[in-house]
């Protein structure tokens, strides 16, 4: 089971494909591309964890994929890949919002690591909204606490908090118990046999009143692992009320 989505915007091929086949052979699904202009398309076309971005390409330079990229997704990880070392480089790489920089030639452990540390740290990202409403349920991040629709008022764990942060940023799909270890817990999963995640979603459904076997909050995808059902839209405010009809007075 793949440990994370990871893009490789690189234009020597070379290159691209010793990262591309390390990657896989640790475990991460892989999408590739071979120049700036078609790595940003692609970036902006899938939902990965990650991207492995490389500074010097023709045309467009990793430089402005990155600037373009973050006026869409803020939040999306990146690293550098380069064979610029210098310290100007690097700061404003860093300025425009990668979140870490790799220098050629870099060692395989190297890399890994980089990569294992930029996903460690990314699941706080989808937690920075502030609250969401889920099936009558309001959930508020900054406070861990979540309000049932008979009022109540419940206390949520922090990781509690992370893993409905992290399924609500995944819409749609079902997130599987590898994935949320890895992302929520920092985690390797390969190799770790746990029954955490389920105990987690387990308490967070006894939080939240959701009944396992009608779940409103949690599903859970056999076979695949947990999904959130959609978040509620906040209610529309009513319009305003029509202005009184201005008519003339007679002279």
């Amino acid at each position: 089971m793949s440990l994370g989505v990871i893009l490789v915007v690189e234009d020597d091929a070379a290159i691209r494909r010793g990262v591309v086949d390390m990657l896989r052979f640790n475990g991460y699904s892989v999408h590739e591309a071979a120049d700036g202009k078609s790595g940003l398309d692609l970036a902006l076309a899938i939902d990965s964890d990650l991207v492995l971005l490389d500074i010097m390409m023709p045309g467009m330079d990793g430089m402005e994929v990155l600037a373009e990229l973050r006026k869409s997704r803020p939040e999306q990880p990146v690293i550098f890949l380069t064979a610029r070392g210098e310290e100007e480089d690097r700061v404003r790489g860093l300025r425009l919002g990668a979140d870490d920089y790799v220098v050629k030639p870099f060692g395989i452990d190297e890399l890994i690591a980089r990569v294992e540390a930029v996903l460690r740290r990314s699941p706080a990202r989808p937690s920075r909204r502030s609250a969401l409403t889920i099936a009558g349920r309001t959930i508020d991040f900054e406070r861990r606490e979540a309000v049932l629709p008979s009022g109540a008022r419940r206390t949520l764990t922090e990781r509690e908090a992370e893993v409905i942060g992290y399924l609500a940023a995944n819409p749609g799909r079902a997130v599987s118990r590898d994935e949320l270890l890895q992302r929520v817990w920092g985690l390797d999963p390969r190799g770790t046999h746990t029954r955490t995640v389920d105990m987690t979603i387990a308490r967070i459904r006894e939080t939240l009143d959701d009944d396992p076997n009608e779940p409103a909050v949690i599903q859970t995808v056999r076979g695949k692992g947990y999904m959130l059902v959609a978040a509620e839209a906040p209610p529309s405010p009513p319009p305003p009320p029509n202005p009184p009809a201005v008519t003339e007075r007679p002279a």
